[in-house]
């Protein structure tokens, strides 16, 4: 790319929004010009406006933190200023829909960590190595929003980020019944032990409405696109359980799956370790070479281990063997602020970039 894209961050002074930041530091295709956030943080410097709220273990990025924020309520002004942004605020579902589809109204797109779309019919919901595809729906928002170049699209929630990876290469095996549960750090409640001293030592078995986006966000990733609308899939049932658990990041989960037709292990480990999806083959500059890594230790993948696989971005699986119940078992563990929600939404980007529909303006 000869010319960096301007890109905004709205929501920029959240844990995510700080992801966010790291991870665009550098980047080769984007540079970050315009952070905003709520009217609370406006007009401050972003240092100031993070002043003890720092949740990374790596500074500042230097690029951004003299920066004015801004207010993300004062669209037409961002606009103006970007060629795209990402959104990570903190605001109800109500709310937040209303203010990323006024981005989009203002010609600007907008790749989105917040669930508030995530079950709109012409809005994709990207795992860039598993639904490229589904990126043809922007045409048909267009349409609907009247616009030439604006859209929104988002990224799953975090919790699923690790075994639909590790599924979606079985799919021609006909995945029939999921169970799964997941083991979630606490920096997908965007916090630290630090501001949740409770979760030292403990574990809490319930996330609000995590279970749910668990078991339905998967069959519209698995959807097809008809008619300017994602048709979600019908199968599998999934039936999923969500628990906090006292890690800083990483999501690991266990699953149990049968199919129409069972593979045999040596099938389903090849198929783990040869799959690539879109990202790799374009080359993309956030994509992990390779996406599935598959461990044969018996204590493997392990969350303060192998989290940080691929830059964050890699999922990785372990302990597949078989099932009295289920055709299969295994666990598998990706980064939840990482692959799970900043850099997924990244690796979006890039993949809609790539593919024409995020431009200079």
């Amino acid at each position: 790319m000869d010319k960096k894209l301007k890109v905004g961050v709205v929501g920029a002074t959240g844990m995510v929004g700080q992801r966010f930041l790291a991870l665009l530091e550098g980047h080769p295709w984007y540079e970050v010009t315009v952070v905003a956030a709520s009217a609370s943080s406006a007009g401050r410097t972003y240092a100031e406006a993070v002043k003890g709220r720092w949740a990374l273990g790596t500074a500042i990025p230097k690029s951004v933190a003299e920066r004015t924020v801004l207010d993300a309520s004062q669209v037409e002004a961002i606009a103006d200023q970007v060629d795209f942004v990402f959104c990570a605020v903190d605001m109800d579902k109500d709310a937040t829909a209303k203010l990323e589809e006024a981005y989009a109204r203002c010609e600007t797109p907008l790749v989105s960590n917040n669930s508030a779309h995530r079950g709109t019919p012409d809005v994709p919901m990207l795992l860039p190595e598993v639904n490229p595809e589904h990126a043809s729906v922007i045409e048909a928002q267009r349409r609907r929003l009247g616009v030439k170049r604006g859209f929104v699209a988002v990224k799953p929630n975090c919790s699923l980020q690790s075994y639909v990876p590790a599924i979606h290469p079985l799919r021609k095996f006909g995945p029939q019944k999921i169970a799964v549960c997941t083991y979630q750090a606490i920096s997908g409640a965007g916090k630290t032990f630090e501001s949740w001293p409770e979760m030292v030592d403990n574990v809490i078995p319930f996330i609000k409405g995590e279970e749910e986006k668990s078991e339905k966000e998967p069959l519209k990733i698995w959807g097809t696109v008809s008619d300017g609308r994602i048709v979600n899939a019908a199968a599998p049932i999934i039936s999923a359980q969500c628990i906090r658990v006292p890690a800083a990041d990483g999501h690991l989960a266990t699953v149990f799956a049968s199919f129409d037709k069972k593979p045999a292990r040596e099938e389903i480990i090849e198929l783990w370790r040869s799959y690539e999806g879109k990202p790799q083959t374009l080359g993309l500059p956030s994509a992990p070479k390779p996406f599935l890594t598959y461990f044969e230790e018996d204590n493997r993948p392990q969350t303060r281990l192998d989290r940080d696989l691929g830059n964050g971005m890699g999922v990785s699986i372990g302990r597949l063997r078989g099932d009295a119940i289920f055709d299969v078992r295994f666990v598998c563990l990706s980064h939840n602020t990482v692959r799970g929600a900043a850099g997924g939404a990244i690796l979006s980007a890039e993949l809609l970039t790539a593919e024409g529909y995020i431009q200079a303006k």
